[in-house]
């Protein structure tokens, strides 16, 4: 699928879930026949021609100018990430293919890693791949990341697949599960031509009901931090913050991601001993 039918399917999407009254278009209580706005009433809002905002709606992009397209941003009240979103399907970026090979750390991201005793913490590349972690995040999550093949060393597949981080992530396994896919549509229009990215979203929407799902809800979101709860099985229901820090330097390599407690929390306190027990 080309970025012309997901600027399409994108835009539709996002005008089906605003209602009239959200942006002050008058009501006269006839039934619609349409979730959400009309595409008249859209083009209103924007300044364009019903005619002009429908050809966008079909792909028709016709070297679309930056003034239209903020204008059919502020009219879906998109959000910052909706509208980077947005630019990205109109204007694909052309960065450089990073071919089929995984990514590898430079030895300082390493050392990071292992002095970061007392914070669980691993690298993650822009296919949601994990290419480095420490013990803390093994003992945190509950998994020998160096025993498992490589394709399954990956965020979307063991938030979507595998049962032991679905059962760790408890009652919020939807909200971040949904937060996973929305990252990674907004990766995939940052990087249209990483064939690799789109095997990875491929393969998940086949494998996952639930990813599939939420893919063809076309929300994006840019992960960037808050607050987990998980049920840990030697912690119990535990609250952690999840930091994640971009790493620009490296080509496939996107982030280092760590997880804290509050202090003086119980949950710093089971951390603390976990961490401790494992390294006596």
């Amino acid at each position: 699928m080309d970025s012309t039918q997901h600027i399409g399917e994108f835009l539709v999407s996002r005008r089906a879930r605003l209602r009239p009254e959200d942006v002050g278009v008058p009501f006269f209580g006839t039934r619609r026949r349409v979730p959400g706005l009309r595409r008249e009433e859209l083009a209103q809002l924007a300044g364009v021609s019903a005619d002009y905002y429908a050809r966008l709606e079909q792909g028709r992009l016709d070297n679309v100018s930056p003034a239209v397209l903020d204008a059919v941003a502020g009219a879906l009240r998109l959000s910052p990430e909706e509208r980077t979103h947005l630019f990205n399907l109109a204007r694909p970026p052309r960065l450089p293919e990073t071919g089929g090979d995984r990514p590898v750390l430079r030895p300082a991201l390493r050392t990071l890693l292992d002095a970061m005793e007392h914070v669980p913490a691993y690298v993650v590349g822009h296919h949601t791949d994990i290419l480095g972690w420490n013990r803390g995040a093994e003992l945190l999550f509950g998994i020998d990341f160096a025993a498992l093949p490589p394709a399954q060393r990956n965020w979307a597949y063991l938030l979507f697949l595998d049962p032991r981080i679905r059962t760790l992530f408890a009652d919020d396994q939807p909200v971040i599960a949904r937060q996973v896919a929305s990252d990674l549509r907004l990766r995939n229009s940052h990087r249209p031509d990483d064939r690799a990215l789109r095997e990875v979203i491929g393969h998940m929407r086949f494998a996952s009901p639930q990813f599939e799902q939420l893919w063809t809800s076309h929300d994006v979101t840019e992960v960037a931090y808050g607050t987990y709860h998980f049920r840990h099985p030697r912690l119990g229901a535990i609250e952690v913050d999840y930091e994640f820090m971009s790493l620009v330097a490296d080509p496939g390599v996107r982030a280092l991601v760590s997880y804290t407690a509050q202090p003086g929390s119980a949950t710093e306190r089971g951390l603390r001993a976990l961490l401790t027990s494992d390294q006596g």
